[in-house]
């Protein structure tokens, strides 16, 4: 593991990454109050406690911005129960199952749109040949935005990852700073009244899309208001693309360092599946989550206080010895695979069917279209700035 670490050049701050890590206890508070849970079984309990670890974390990472409201009504990720419950309800009616699973030929030619673009060339970008363009034009035709805007999207999306790794998590009056708040909303106005046009237009004028579906469902006789639809667009747009793109950029960078396995995908493509799976696993894209207690609770034997920020470290719980057998092992056979790195309970990621569906045809169409399709030892990868998002912002691949 750590010379996988060192041969992809991580940060230091990848600390589950490094074979010498192992945590002292599976849950420990740092010197300024801030609970880290490391262990697989406190995550899933963390998970499975809303009442007690609240998903309204903005107050405590980001302090009284004005914004709350706007930013969070809608969102699935920063709602507790009965809320969250509610806009669970909504969604699921909107972006169901057979939604996704209706996705599948328009995913398949996009992919190859987008690879008949670098057909010829002796090497590619992953990430801005296909693992960014890709789910960020997938997710705009299904919500019904101009994919032609991707570039848009693509700056309010590195904005958002870039100003989230500048926030210090500590808690106390010295964790924040003004001008590092500003970063991180800064981009927020400006993309939010982008989709509230589309949301104003589609009441006006309904088209076949997820943002009308969103506009027109009804809970309990209630539609979602509409910061709830602009919100939710924004979770899907921003957070369901960011992690799809990773998911595929983290993938190849796994397969690559195993080219055993990488050798049976090629000639079983149903092992797209696992080594998906796998690599969720082994090199989470979603590496860290945050909640806040809304009451003293203990979890492992350890006392955490009232209104505490805790860092669930779902990359380390995902190698947890009590968990999985040989956890810094890839392994595409790997079954079950119980890994949370698309969440647990109530907040399983809603997005997570596409993702899988995204990553399973992307990869298939790679290695069939690049047979010596490897990286670039001259070329490093370069990952995002971000410590609870590991993802490639830039991946070379030879194709010849």
């Amino acid at each position: 593991m750590t010379e996988l670490a060192d041969r992809w050049g991580l940060d230091p701050v990848f600390f589950w990454m490094r074979d010498d890590w192992r945590p002292d206890a599976p849950v420990e508070i740092d010197g300024n109050g801030v609970a880290h849970v490391y262990g697989y079984a406190e995550c899933v309990g963390v998970y499975g406690d809303p009442e007690h670890y609240s998903s309204k974390v903005e107050a405590l990472l980001l302090g009284d911005n004005g914004l709350d409201e706007m930013l969070t009504e809608g969102t699935l990720t920063q709602a507790d129960p009965p809320k969250h419950t509610k806009l669970r309800r909504a969604a699921g009616r909107a972006f169901t199952p057979q939604t996704v699973a209706g996705l599948e030929p328009a995913v398949t030619a996009v992919v190859h749109e987008l690879l008949d673009a670098v057909a010829g060339k002796e090497r590619l970008d992953l990430v801005e040949d296909l693992a960014y363009p890709m789910p960020v034009t997938v997710i705009a035709d299904l919500l019904g935005v101009p994919h032609s805007d991707r570039e848009l999207f693509k700056k309010w999306s590195d904005q958002m990852i870039a100003a989230a790794g500048e926030v210090p998590v500590e808690i106390g009056d010295a964790r924040r700073d003004d001008t590092d708040v500003a970063a991180a909303l800064g981009h927020i106005p400006e993309l939010l009244e982008y989709l509230r046009a589309h949301v104003v237009e589609r009441r006006r004028k309904p088209r076949e899309d997820l943002l009308t579906k969103l506009v027109e469902v009804e809970i309990d006789g209630e539609r979602l208001s509409e910061n709830a639809v602009v919100n939710f667009a924004r979770e899907l747009l921003i957070a369901g693309h960011s992690t799809s793109s990773a998911a595929l950029g983290n993938m190849l960078l796994c397969l690559d360092a195993h080219p055993d396995q990488l050798a049976r995908l090629r000639t079983d493509p149903h092992l797209a599946r696992g080594a998906f799976e796998e690599t969720m696993r082994f090199l989470s894209p979603i590496a860290g989550s945050s909640r806040a207690t809304t009451a003293d609770v203990e979890l492992a034997g350890v006392t955490i206080p009232k209104g505490s920020l805790v860092r669930l470290w779902l990359a380390a719980a995902n190698r947890d010895e009590r968990q999985f057998a040989r956890p810094k092992v890839f392994d595409v056979d790997r079954d079950p695979n119980p890994h949370l790195g698309f969440g647990r309970g109530i907040h399983f990621c809603i997005g997570a069917p596409l993702a899988r569906l995204e990553s399973r045809i992307a990869v298939n169409a790679l290695l069939d279209r690049f047979p010596r399709l490897r990286t670039d030892p001259d070329d490093p990868v370069e990952f995002r700035p971000a410590d609870d998002v590991l993802g490639v912002s830039k991946l070379t691949l030879l194709t010849g």
